[in-house]
């Protein structure tokens, strides 16, 4: 009677068959990931399909996007869905709403940093008064995840006593990403004129944990001793 040992299957070295979707999805992301580049780069206007083209191929890039503007849509959607995305990970659970608010602000100051594309593409598109982010579909229901996050935590600290009532979501959304994207948007200029590195990891986290502070210093209910409890 042969062995177990002889009867186990050869082991086989054969690759993972890919459905098309997946295909698809990963031939999509690499011109994404070349786009991107050439955006945060060059701009919408001076980014170039043939440049893009280069390491991807221009009969891909208008098959799954049409026109450069369509692809730069795509660019600023990803973009805008991955920090969504990132977010919803934070843990708001576990400890007190300052908690669950610190980390989230620390999440931000750092993802911002990781993702310096991120901020180019807003500020270029701030440039252009939003006029591509308007034409994406569904994008501002996404955006607004954010602020149902901060609207559950605000609501926690209010009620657990530790966060002064009436904090607008969108306010303390607006002034998490100012001081999240200063960071990033300025960080050339700001080392030039004063020789700080913004960017080293050290210089990151302690930028994390100060705006984290001054955050939590404007929200907690001991912020303003005129404010009503």
């Amino acid at each position: 009677m042969p062995s177990a040992s002889a009867q186990a299957p050869e082991p086989t070295d054969k690759p993972v068959r890919r459905s098309r979707a997946q295909v698809r999805e990963e031939a999509i992301n690499a011109i994404l990931d070349i786009a991107t580049a050439e955006f945060v780069e060059k701009g919408l206007a001076g980014a170039r399909i043939d440049e893009i083209a280069g390491k991807a191929t221009k009969r891909k890039i208008y098959y799954y996007f049409g026109s450069k503007d369509e692809l730069y849509r795509a660019v600023l959607e990803r973009a805008y869905r991955r920090v969504r995305a990132s977010e919803v990970q934070v843990d708001i659970d576990s400890g007190t709403a300052v908690d669950a608010l610190r980390r989230l602000i620390e999440h931000d100051v750092h993802y911002h940093s990781e993702h310096p594309e991120l901020v180019r593409l807003v500020m270029s598109e701030n440039i252009h008064r939003a006029e591509h982010l308007k034409q994406i579909d569904g994008l501002p229901a996404g955006n607004r995840q954010v602020i149902d996050i901060l609207s559950q935590i605000l609501a926690r600290g209010e009620a657990e006593g530790l966060f002064r009532r009436g904090i607008d979501p969108v306010d303390l959304h607006m002034n998490m990403t100012a001081l999240a994207f200063y960071n990033v948007s300025n960080q050339f200029t700001f080392a030039h004129n004063f020789g700080v590195d913004m960017t080293s990891p050290a210089a990151i986290a302690r930028r994390a944990a100060q705006v984290a502070d001054i955050l939590l210093s404007w929200v907690r209910r001991d912020a303003r001793p005129d404010a009503h409890p």
